[in-house]
């Protein structure tokens, strides 16, 4: 019977260097979200037809992104790698919003917090947009989980 969903997710710790208090909560929601609420069903099929639940580990390697998925049990499925040149932007923007919207949070009006909170979720739900089609014949995921995979790219890229 398929499982399609992620029920455990890692982040490679060695290429963090560094996170703020604030990243470090986006981080803890989007995982926690991601685990209460996904669907993630990688699209090639294995021999004796598993398909789901997966663990999953989230990796940066020579610059690619590198998705190894796993069975319940923890036995290896398969990793895929993606390039992550079309990702740099919205990642660099992300990062400078979020900058933005947690100094607003500190010292703004509720207008204007609520201002840069929008164009946060829209510079997040493009790139969401992006990673599904970069996921396109490789892993169905929804939107809520490409956001939240979103969100776990970017803890991965940040540097001291």
């Amino acid at each position: 019977m398929a499982d399609p969903r992620i029920i455990d997710i890692e982040l490679d710790e060695r290429t963090i260097l560094w996170r703020s208090a604030d990243i470090e909560q986006e981080r803890r929601i989007a995982i926690f979200d991601l685990i209460e609420d996904n669907h993630f069903a990688p699209q090639r099929e294995q021999p004796d037809g598993y398909a789901g639940p997966y663990r999953v580990k989230l990796g940066v390697e020579e610059g690619r992104l590198a998705i190894q998925i796993a069975r319940e049990d923890g036995t290896p499925l398969e990793t895929l790698v993606l390039g992550l040149a079309r990702f740099r932007r919205p990642i660099r923007d992300y990062f400078a919003i979020c900058d933005s919207y947690f100094q607003a949070i500190r010292q703004s009006t509720p207008a204007q917090i609520e201002t840069v909170d929008m164009a946060r979720r829209g510079i997040h739900n493009e790139a969401a947009e992006l990673l599904r089609e970069r996921l396109d014949g490789k892993i169905d995921i929804d939107f809520d989980t490409a956001r939240r995979l979103f969100t776990l790219i970017c803890v991965l890229h940040i540097k001291a």
